[in-house]
């Protein structure tokens, strides 16, 4: 394995044979004799082992590659192995072609097997082009071809990989409350055990049930939340209750005490209890305590298996599932569906303040696609901010035309650049940190929408406004 600069020879006795392996690539199938030695005339041949490197990411792109033995692998080094892999193999070509705009290499080439190819100089292009037009016509081809499958496949790409970073954060959204509820159902098993064991404890009359439960309702009734959310205060109760447990000669008070401290029973309240449960006050105290505990459970459950139908809500609107491609949009719903979505990455501190306008009239378009233009704009905004500022959502109609503005007081994009953002490939992120197609992508949908897109943006405030035509959208 090598990574000294390629060396290329010039095409000696093996002229033949170069010229018959030459015939088997399409695009100098139908080259003339003549041609076909002028073509072998200016060519350098090389012969290279697996995994060594014929051109490297950032050095000039200076020559054209034709493959006649063996296979290319390609891959953008400097993004990491994670980054997408391009294949050649005999019979294309490859590196820069005529007419190619690109200055240097984007990544870099290694030899997968023992590979022979003929490498064409660009200094020597513009003879090609003069003399040789077919071929120059079918290299012109070869890079259209090749800059759509790129473009195809880098979109690709940002679609899986946008996927990725939205699955990975609704798995978190969902992880919570559902890790919540499976918490709550084992204490729920714990109270019912704790239960059980209080009714066997427990002797009281018929009369006492009777005033006991009486007794129960209205300290329900008369129970607040716990204010004291300080861990020493919350301590100092649980020893106070404890030490009335105790006074009371309630066995395991150190047990029990913290669970009526939990329910914020007074001074008063276990008084009262006290007076009419007797001897069974500890059984008794246990099974209200467990009781008003459960109360609290069910309540958490209620609000964590509400949180994750909400979430499973939010999903099905968010794709459009079981719906038609073009269907009526409810342009708040969207807004809000795709918030949620977002969640992740805006409640550890971004502000969003909403600004629908009353009444907002639904459209007919491509549901799903319109979420992917506010979900790019919302990440986009989140990453400028650094997940700390205030995100505007506004929607309003003018006209013929619904109008949403995603604005941020994040840096800004700087003018100069301004005009370039919905340029494929084209990012103002760090290398690695994004591909440059997120506003691409925006820009493809709102425009296949009859929809117009543009951007304001000065430090402290950047503001993307999108306008939908209510008719022929789809």
């Amino acid at each position: 394995m090598s990574d000294v600069p390629l060396v290329g020879s010039p095409v000696g006795a093996d002229r033949e044979e170069l010229a018959e392996k030459l015939r088997k690539v399409k695009a100098f199938a139908d080259l003339s004799a003549e041609d076909l030695d002028w073509v072998l005339s200016k060519a350098q041949v090389i012969r290279v082992q697996g995994g060594d490197v014929i051109f490297r990411e950032g050095e000039p792109a200076d020559r054209m590659l034709v493959i006649l033995e063996g296979e290319l692998r390609a891959r953008r080094e400097s993004t990491g192995t994670d980054s997408m892999v391009f294949a050649s193999r005999a019979g294309d070509v490859t590196g820069i072609l005529p007419f190619s705009r690109m200055t240097h290499y984007g990544i870099t080439g290694r030899a997968l097997t023992p590979l022979l190819g003929l490498v064409y100089y660009t200094k020597d292009f513009p003879e090609l082009i003069q003399r040789q037009p077919v071929l120059a016509q079918k290299l012109i081809g070869l890079l259209t071809d090749r800059v759509r499958d790129f473009t195809r496949t880098e979109q690709q790409n940002e679609k899986l990989a946008a996927l990725g970073k939205l699955s990975a954060g609704l798995a978190h959204e969902l992880n919570n409350p559902s890790a919540a509820a499976r918490r709550s159902a084992g204490a729920l098993k714990e109270c019912l055990q704790r239960l059980r064991t209080a009714s066997h404890d427990t002797n009281l009359t018929s009369e006492q049930c009777v005033l006991l439960t009486q007794r129960e309702e209205e300290i329900r009734t008369a129970l607040r939340p716990a204010e004291n959310q300080d861990e020493f205060k919350r301590l100092e109760r649980e020893e106070t209750i404890q030490a009335w447990l105790e006074k009371h000669k309630v066995a395991d008070a150190w047990k029990l005490a913290p669970l009526l401290a939990e329910a914020n029973l007074q001074d008063e309240h276990l008084e009262s209890f006290a007076a009419i449960s007797g001897e069974s006050l500890a059984a008794e105290l246990v099974r209200f305590g467990t009781l008003l505990e459960m109360d609290r459970i069910a309540v958490e459950l209620d609000h964590s298996t509400e949180r994750i139908s909400d979430l499973i809500k939010a999903i099905k609107e968010y794709s459009y599932m079981d719906q038609a491609p073009s269907q009526e949009v409810d342009l708040k719903q969207s807004l809000e569906t795709t918030l949620t979505i977002m969640n992740h990455k805006l409640k550890h501190g971004i502000t969003v303040t909403r600004d629908y306008a009353p009444n907002l009239p639904k459209l007919m378009a491509y549901g799903s696609e319109l979420n992917q233009v506010w979900t790019n704009l919302i990440d986009n905004a989140a990453d400028a901010m650094h997940g700390k500022g205030k995100l505007l959502v506004r929607a309003k109609q003018e006209n013929d035309y619904m109008v949403v503005e995603i604005g941020d007081n994040g840096p800004g994009i700087p003018a100069e650049v301004q005009s370039r953002i919905f340029e494929p490939f084209f990012t103002t992120k760090e290398v690695g940190e994004g591909t440059g197609l997120g506003l691409d992508v925006v820009h493809r949908i709102v425009k296949k929408m009859h929809g117009q897109i543009n951007v304001k943006s000065v430090p402290g405030e950047t503001r993307f406004i999108v306008r939908i035509p209510l008719k022929g959208a789809v």
